[in-house]
């Protein structure tokens, strides 16, 4: 197998990652946890030609390799493609967050949220960028305890977020036709809270992610790798560190071929 040459370019971003947006050290406590998610990611046109289509994610997401529930997230959403390298989607997501270590909230809570994105791709040398621009709304339950100790959702707190997401896919081998078949993903993704009511810091999250990707014809591809998930919790006073291992599947294929 003979390795691409793009391997060696690897985006300077990786490199400044764990920095970006992190909050400076000044008495706040470290929380760290070990998790595993488990994602589907499908944008599908509602045929090869139009640029029209659906978008979904859905992700389970597990405390250690999958003892205990930590989150699950359903995202749907529609996509428009004004070229093969511009999309701007908009959609919906579903939240259930559970507690998990020693500092997170200590309720199952809901969170609703609307989001706008826009999708740009490039190339540089050999090497395949991504730029996500998301913003979203978010509507987060807030449960206080009651007798059961299950707790009482109490009301929903409004909050924005903005979002950037920078992805860099490097080649390692590719097929007779010049497609991917094995790949290395990198990103960085950091978000910032905004507008009115901003209780406490900007910094709400940053990511950081390394891949193995696989093409798996006919299907899409299949990504399994590590994350370093850094999140300042609502209060400000403690950041969690977590240690996460993934497998996400990725297609794009379209509901109908216009040649079927």
């Amino acid at each position: 197998m003979k390795l691409h040459p793009g391997i060696l370019k690897v985006p300077l971003f990786l490199f400044v990652a764990s920095a970006v947006g992190l909050p400076q050290d000044s008495g706040r406590l470290s929380d760290v946890n070990a998790h595993a998610w488990y994602m589907y990611f499908g944008d599908h046109s509602f045929t090869d030609k139009s640029p029209w289509g659906l978008h979904f994610d859905g992700q389970v997401r597990r405390q250690g390799i999958g003892q205990k529930w930590q989150q699950l997230l359903l995202r749907p959403g529609i996509n428009y493609n004004f070229t093969e390298n511009l999309q701007v989607s908009s959609g919906y997501a579903f939240i259930k967050s559970h507690p998990y270590g020693d500092s997170s909230a200590p309720f199952t809570t809901p969170e609703h949220r609307l989001w706008q994105q826009i999708i740009v791709k490039h190339k540089a040398g050999h090497v395949g960028l991504i730029h996500r621009y998301r913003v979203e709304q978010r509507f987060v339950g807030i449960k206080v305890a009651d007798d059961n100790g299950q707790g009482r959702l109490d009301r929903y707190d409004y909050r924005n977020r903005f979002r950037y997401f920078l992805k860099g896919v490097i080649p390692v081998a590719r097929d007779t036709q010049g497609r991917n078949k094995y790949y290395v993903g990198l990103y960085n993704e950091f978000m910032l809270n905004f507008g009115a009511g901003l209780r406490n810091n900007i910094f709400d999250q940053n990511r950081a992610y390394a891949a193995l990707g696989f093409r798996l014809p006919r299907l899409g591809n299949l990504e399994i790798g590590y994350l370093q998930q850094t999140v300042q919790q609502g209060s400000g006073r403690v950041i969690e560190y977590n240690h996460t291992f993934q497998v996400g599947f990725f297609s794009n294929a379209p509901f109908r071929r216009v040649d079927d």
